[in-house]
């Protein structure tokens, strides 16, 4: 996508909700007329798993510990969109079949007084039919259950459940009371007292809380801003004071009033108690990308993530394994970003919920996410192809590799300049699961090198202290001595305070957390990109452009070779053969070089333009011939100026979006009460203002009209093509915006 705002599918004309923020404002939960509803598919999935594996009904029942045997607080049951504004967006429409699954995965949730019932955020995507994705930033929480016919029809499931239960226990002879202990609760052989009230329910004790999610539906992945902004909606509801103004109003604001920061600009709008800051790249740079790879590289230590970037590379089939919904996305979505200027064109599902669990029999290349159930672990799990299967067990650091596949080239120089880039963010190498004397070894290494190699634009150097830099120096050593048995801190001068007062001040817009996290995925992000700039510098040169009109090329596609891989392959350095011979065989290298040889008739793929401006530049600064090519590694040298761009655009807002503000509403509905989520005055939602603000008349502007319009038929219209003539998978102008 190019431009200033998504891509609008047909029928959208010139609507500025082709340039809004978000899309939809949704709320799922339990319906109290419908009451308690099992999930349907998930009781329906274990039954085929049971006759799957030869097992009968019955014993599906005792050993899936979903619906039966297990505790009716464990159980799964059905959630609802109970409500979402606006309804419907004629180019994006409402999913809510969808939405429902992804926002609440596990379905309802029960919960009593003594149990945890902190918040949990989660996020996924939704690929439309174009190829083009839908983000979704999801906050569940829990409310009280009001409902005494909910909390009636939960005592007497605990009812029936524990006359089944402790009937076929005692039916056992053989059933001592150690065995009945430890199959009620292992880890609390105290009391057969005890063990009834485990995961129990008294309607006369204990008070019920059922889970209840708000989501967010965006165009584009603003992460960081959609989690803030849900936070500060959860504390307006369980905040012992009203919120300054009535919910429908921020909700109506970010909805109707914010709109997409332009390519290269950065935007404020605010929450319920605080601003929110967000920035989107320039044309010219890396798409965007919200999810914190640092978090990625923490989840999974650098090693094990380089392989599992291989292993993707390569399309193999990845499944992702955690008890966090949000840690399956962390990791999916930080591994696709890496793959610039390629990108993943097979099955994507980074949150797979369990009734669909039957998807993992696909025989072809896939990325998935598989939520844990707590207590398991691999070997429970029967998947099939596992040769061709790269596991990654994201909770405890673990990750089983396919039997045969080739290094990335030059994998130990290319993991050492990561290194490099971790350490200085403070970030072990190892994840931080797994962090060891080495770390500080490395850390120690790297700095000593930055002191001798000063400028290398590998380094922010505001963000290491005095101290870290001269901490090899015997004579600052002492002098730190010294300094400590005075009472003077050595460790907390920073070179930042010799920035001066005004840029601390401006700074004051994003929290210094905040800025280091973006900094460091622009950082890593460079590194893997360069490291694709440098193998494929030479690209164009092997191009096959035979064609001499793009409606020939498409009729023939399939005829045609388009890449010379033996030429190319000759002309590479031999540790790069094994690799390279099996990636330019991958669906996700043919739809590049597709792209590359459209742009000779259309406008080039956004992220073929940014990778062929890159090959550009280090022509300008490096003569290469096909016939010099070498190993030599080469690192990164736009770490810095990455950086910067980051930190200028969150130093001056670009865009301040209107404030929220009195609706007319109402008078009496809506009426807060803490705790619990009020319900919306649905006519107020329901559509955005007429053009009275200048986001809304800027966007709609007949020059802008016409550039989306444009863009949409190029791109949307050519992949549908290129999907009905080639076979190739789809991709949408908006699946990669920069």
């Amino acid at each position: 996508m190019s431009g200033s705002c998504a891509a609008p599918g047909p029928g959208s004309g010139s609507s500025p909700a082709a340039c809004r923020f978000a899309h939809y404002f949704v709320l799922c939960g339990i319906d109290a007329d419908s009451g308690l509803e099992p999930d349907e598919l998930a009781v329906l999935y274990q039954w085929l798993e049971a006759d799957r594996h030869g097992k009968s009904q019955g014993a599906a029942n005792t050993t899936s510990g979903e619906n039966f045997d297990q505790s009716p607080l464990r159980r799964t049951f059905k959630s609802k969109v109970l409500a979402h504004y606006p309804q419907n967006i004629e180019w994006n429409p409402f999913d809510q079949d969808a939405v429902n699954m992804l926002c609440m995965p596990k379905g309802l949730s029960f919960r009593t007084q003594t149990d945890n019932k902190d918040p949990q955020f989660h996020s996924f995507i939704i690929t439309r039919e174009d190829g083009s994705r839908t983000y979704g930033f999801v906050l569940t929480f829990y409310e009280e259950v009001t409902s005494k016919q909910i909390c009636t029809a939960m005592q007497t499931l605990y009812q029936m459940h524990n006359a089944e239960h402790y009937s076929s226990v005692y039916a056992s002879s053989s059933c001592s009371m150690d065995s009945l202990a430890s199959s009620l609760d292992e880890g609390d052989t105290t009391s057969l007292l005890k063990l009834q009230r485990y995961n129990s329910y008294d309607i006369s004790r204990d008070t019920l809380y059922v889970s209840k999610s708000i989501c967010l539906i965006t165009p584009l992945p603003f992460m960081q801003a959609c989690k803030k902004f849900l936070i500060q909606l959860y504390k307006a509801v369980t905040s012992q004071q009203p919120p300054p103004l009535p919910l429908e109003s921020y909700i109506h604001n970010i909805l109707y009033e914010v709109p997409l920061p332009p390519p290269g600009r950065s935007l404020k709008f605010y929450g319920v108690y605080e601003p929110v800051i967000c920035q989107r790249p320039g044309p010219s740079e890396l798409p965007l990308s919200d999810y914190p790879l640092r978090e990625a590289f923490e989840l999974l230590g650098l090693e094990n993530l380089v392989q599992v970037f291989t292993c993707v590379l390569l399309e193999m089939q990845i499944l992702l394994y955690s008890q966090d919904y949000q840690r399956l996305m962390t990791v999916a979505e930080g591994i696709t970003t890496l793959l610039f200027p390629f990108q993943w064109q097979h099955v994507y599902v980074p949150i797979l919920p369990a009734s669909l669990l039957h998807f993992l029999d696909a025989p072809v290349p896939y990325l998935m996410g598989l939520q844990s159930k707590e207590g398991t672990d691999r070997s429970k799990l029967e998947l099939p192809q596992e040769a061709n299967l790269c596991f990654v067990d994201i909770d405890n650091h673990f990750i089983e590799l396919p039997e045969e596949f080739p290094q990335f080239p030059n994998k130990v120089d290319f993991i050492q300049e990561l290194s490099e880039v971790l350490v200085q963010f403070g970030i072990p190498p190892e994840g931080s699961l797994h962090c060891s004397e080495s770390t500080s070894k490395l850390k120690n290494m790297v700095l000593k090198d930055l002191v001798n190699d000063k400028k290398n634009g590998n380094v922010c150097t505001n963000n290491i202290s005095m101290y870290e830099l001269l901490k090899g120096n015997e004579t600052i050593a002492r002098l730190q001595a010294l300094a400590k048995r005075t009472g003077v801190a050595v460790e907390k001068m920073d070179l930042s305070a010799s920035l001066g007062e005004k840029d601390k001040d401006l700074k004051l817009h994003c929290e210094e957390a905040e800025l280091r996290d973006y900094q460091l995925n622009v950082q890593l992000r460079e590194v893997f990109a360069n490291r694709f700039t440098q193998m494929f510098a030479d690209y164009e040169a092997f191009v096959i452009q035979t064609a001499q009109d793009m409606e020939s090329w498409l009729t023939n596609r399939e005829q045609m070779q388009n890449f010379d891989k033996a030429s190319f392959l000759s002309d590479q350095p031999e540790p790069y053969l094994p690799f390279l011979s099996r990636f330019i065989e991958t669906q996700m290298f043919a739809t590049f070089i597709d792209n590359k040889i459209m742009s000779q008739w259309e406008e080039k793929d956004p992220l073929l333009r940014v990778f062929d401006t890159r090959i550009d530049k280090i022509r300008l600064y490096n003569v290469r011939a096909p016939t010099l090519r070498t190993s030599i590694y080469q690192k990164c040298s736009t770490l810095k100026e990455a950086a910067q761009s980051i930190e200028q655009r969150l130093m001056k807002m670009d865009h301040t979006a209107i404030h929220p503000h009195l609706l007319d509403m109402k008078i009496g509905q809506g009426k807060y009460e803490q705790g619990f989520f009020p319900k919306l005055q649905s006519d107020v939602l329901a559509t955005g203002p007429t053009s009275n603000n200048r986001w809304v008349s800027r966007s709609a502007t007949a020059q802008r009209r016409k550039e989306r319009l444009r863009q949409h038929s190029e791109h949307v219209g050519l992949d549908n093509d290129l999907r009905e003539v080639c076979g190739l998978p789809s991709w949408g102008a908006s699946q990669q915006a920069p």
